[in-house]
């Protein structure tokens, strides 16, 4: 390289010289910036509330700054630390200084490398101190605040701090690459490297000199030893099997790699005696030798004794002891429809298999195989194609399947889970019902040991399907109206009540038609929950709803809590502590039912509150199933504004009943087939992995409300399970406590600006009116109580109340009455 910088022309070389010139210019402008940007940060951060106004009076000259480098560092710090992203406008001085170094070619750092680090915390360095801070002073910036502000209303505290805490703790493990298996092989690196140098250190003693050389030559010996015999052993081995003359090829590791510990003979000397002297070391055979084994001796926590003693003394925690006489519903109040078994109709089934064969065979389709299984409103047929048929092809003649069938609901599903098969689903002529008196009473559903056993009904193949609500666990159902939808909200219900104790179960309803779930409303002092102000049990106001579901995310925060004091994960957990008294309940504990929440329509809660209902379900459905909180939503509309990527991503078990579209189907499912059912409980359960056809079990209003009377008329609690108290803050109790005589002296400007512009936003206050950020904060926390603008909205401004500015003046005239 040097040869060839010698051999540059001279016209080259000057050229490189003018050249270099720039380059020099620049790289020492870069570096001048960096330094005053540095030194004007830190000035501006020692001084900021005094000089944070003067950023824009430049011209002033009776306006001193106590800045190092005057108002320019005053609108440094102005502009990059309190507009925009706090403390982590020094990352931005740093990379002027490396852009600086890298003009002048002097490569210090990394260069993209440093980019990149330096704008992740560019980027996350001000929300951390936005939520260290909570917005006071100027280390998080305005950038931080809002930023931290709109995570915080949208995912919570908690939330907040995890997404926190999770960036950063990924941007420290992909860049130290601090995985367990890299840091074990670090260590053990370490350890065999320092002790490979300590021992090469060493010096060996003249009187173990003469041992060492003889222990070389012992193992060198035993290493040709072993050697002969590996390659013998190696030479032995056949490579093939041969086996009912076939040839299966075993794969043999390779027989000259040893591990190193099993080649190394280690020989211990004592370090203080000659090698004579560890010759003859006495032989161990003839010293007697004992063995005893201690005694293990059990140590008992004083709070595990003091629990044991109470479970002696008056035995475990019975939580059904106040309704101990409380019945469960007996199988009679469900009725009895008759036989429910499966008629064969073999000319239906050899017709419709002749027709399937008949057209796969027009469209070049070979079958080798198929079978019919009956279910009870659906034949299942499963053939096996030829060698060399492509699944698309079948997949595509579904319409042509059904037009020939002569038949409503055709479905195919290529191929079928678990099988080498394709199925395709056609509706039986004569049906057969599906009671829930027959599922009810079934083994599979009596003996089952599911927290919150659910039975839908019967798949088909004609088995009794259930499912553990607490584990789902939640599940989101659509349905067309008069699809069934209904009834299987009913029956989800009846299977729960006749499984579940009072003491053991809640149920919190929301029904806003107002008729499908007031039929429970006599078993309210036994199974369901309402607010403490609350009248009916079964909410149909929406402004209820908010409440309510806010008061569930109240109930699950205590859960939480208790469930943190108490060192348990889940509710099963701590339900077992506590009836085994390890739990005093003078400290707040008490056994913890299950809440199962029921939302009817959930499309018309969307269409009426928005946002307050999809927030507080949303938070429900991410947080509360470790605490025992569980969520049924059913909807007749499944579009993607009321079941929203938020909603969905939260309910992996979903139910679909027959729905208009294939778009509604992939809304509901992520895939079609919805659309094909035939109604009247034929429906598809998605569980996460599989869908599953199902026709759910069949359960009249009559029996509902069977049910509900034989429950109400047996003794149940005082009142119905109260949840927390939640209180609104309405705008109207902030009008109230507005007082005018305490308003600030910019107050009617800061009004005329923000009606003038229709933006209520604080930051624009600071500009017009060159004030700080807690001084316009507090003018707008007045203008929201006087009712010029609307509440806090997140990131986005605050609604202008005042339309225009004469409207302005005149409120403004009676505040000064």
């Amino acid at each position: 390289m040097e040869k060839d910088t010698k051999k540059t022309t001279p016209k080259t070389a000057e050229q490189s010289k003018i050249l270099s010139k720039p380059r020099i210019f620049f790289g020492i402008l870069f570096l001048v910036i960096s330094v005053v940007g540095t030194l004007s940060f830190i000035s501006y951060l020692m001084n900021w509330k005094a000089d944070q106004s003067q950023a824009g009076t430049m011209l002033d000259k009776t306006i001193k700054s106590s800045n190092i480098f005057g108002k320019i560092g005053d609108w440094l710090g102005n502009i990059f630390i309190f507009e925009s992203i706090g403390i982590a406008a020094f990352l931005v001085a740093f990379l002027f200084f490396v852009f600086g170094m890298m003009i002048l070619k002097k490569n210090y750092f990394k260069p993209w490398k440093t980019i990149g680090h330096s704008l992740f915390f560019i980027c996350w360095l001000p929300i951390l101190m936005g939520a260290i801070t909570q917005g006071q002073g100027v280390l998080s910036g305005v950038y931080g605040f809002q930023i931290m502000d709109f995570l915080n209303s949208i995912i919570g505290t908690a939330g907040l701090w995890m997404v926190i805490l999770v960036s950063i703790g990924l941007y420290f493990i992909l860049e130290f690459n601090l995985r367990p298996s890299s840091i074990k092989s670090k260590l053990s690196d370490f350890n065999d490297n320092t002790i490979g140098r300590v021992k090469g250190m060493m010096p060996r003693s003249e009187e173990n000199f003469d041992a060492d050389e003889e222990l070389e030559e012992i193992a060198n010996e035993k290493e040709q030893n072993i050697t002969v015999t590996e390659v013998n052993a190696e030479q032995q081995i056949p490579k093939e099997v041969v086996l009912n003359n076939e040839i299966e090829t075993i794969q043999t590791p390779n027989q000259t790699s040893f591990d190193q510990d099993e080649q190394e003979t280690t020989v211990t000397l004592n370090p203080n005696s000659s090698a004579e002297e560890n010759a003859n070391l006495p032989k161990t055979d003839d010293i007697d030798f004992k063995i005893e084994v201690a005694k293990t001796i059990d140590i008992i926590d004083e709070s595990d004794k003091k629990s044991q003693e109470l479970v002696d003394k008056h035995g475990y925690y019975d939580h059904k002891l106040e309704l101990g006489k409380f019945q469960m519903p007996p199988i009679d109040l469900l009725r009895d429809y008759g036989n429910e078994e499966i008629s064969v109709n073999k000319d239906e089934l050899e017709e419709n298999k002749n027709k399937i064969v008949g057209l796969l065979k027009n469209f070049n389709v070979g079958i080798s195989e198929i079978k019919a299984t009956i279910g009870p409103t659906v034949t299942l047929y499963e053939i096996v194609p030829e060698a060399g048929i492509r699944v698309a092809s079948i997949k595509k003649l579904q319409d042509d399947i059904a037009l020939n069938l002569s038949a409503l609901g055709i479905r195919i599903i290529a191929p079928m889970p678990g099988k080498g098969t394709i199925g395709i689903e056609v509706p039986r002529k004569n049906p057969s019902m599906v009671s829930m008196r027959s599922v009810i009473a079934s083994q599979k559903f009596q003996n089952s040991d599911m927290d919150l056993p659910v039975v839908f009904g019967k798949t088909i193949s004609n088995e009794i399907f259930m499912a553990d609500l607490a584990k789902m666990p939640h599940l989101l159902m659509a349905g067309a109206t008069g699809q069934g939808k209904s009834v299987g909200i009913n029956a989800i219900l009846t299977s729960l009540l006749y499984k579940k104790h009072p003491s053991e179960l809640k149920f919190v309803m929301v029904d806003p038609k107002k008729v499908e779930l007031s039929l429970y409303s006599k078993i309210e002092r036994h199974y369901l929950a309402k607010l403490p102000d609350g009248e009916d049990a079964i909410i149909t106001d929406t402004h209820k709803v908010i409440n309510t579901l806010n008061s569930l995310c109240i109930e699950m925060d205590q859960r939480y809590d208790l469930l943190k004091n108490a060192f348990c994960k889940n509710i099963k957990e701590y339900n077992k502590k506590f009836s085994e008294r390890k739990l005093n309940p003078e400290n707040g504990h008490r056994y913890l039912p299950y809440i199962v929440l029921v939302v009817d329509e959930f499309a018309d809660l969307i269409m009426t509150a928005g946002k307050e209902v999809e927030l507080p379900i949303a938070r429900l459905a991410q947080l509360a199933r470790a605490v025992g909180i569980h969520l049924i939503v059913a909807t007749q509309r499944p579009s993607v504004n009321v079941i929203t990527g938020m909603i969905k991503a939260n309910f992996p078990a979903r139910a679909a009943f027959r729905v208009i579209s294939s778009v509604d189907s992939r809304t509901i499912l992520d895939s079609p087939g919805a659309d094909q059912l035939i109604g009247k409980g034929d429906m598809l359960y998605f569980n996460g992995n599989e869908i599953m056809r199902l026709q759910c079990a069949f359960v009249d209003t009559p029996e509902v409300e069977k049910i509900a009377e034989f429950i109400g008329e047996q003794k149940g609690y005082a009142s119905a399970f109260m949840l927390p108290e939640y209180s609104t803050e309405d705008s109207s109790s902030t009008v109230n406590t507005f007082d005018p005589n305490e308003k600030d002296v910019l107050f009617e400007d800061a009004a005329r600006i923000l009606v003038s512009t229709q933006q209520g936003s604080t930051s624009m206050l600071q500009r017009q009116l060159k004030l700080g950020y807690n001084r316009a904060g507090r003018i707008m926390d007045q203008l929201e109580a006087s009712g010029v603008v609307g509440g806090f909205n997140g990131a986005k401004a605050r609604e202008v109340l005042i339309s225009d500015l004469n409207s302005l003046e005149q409120f403004l005239e009676e505040l000064r009455k």
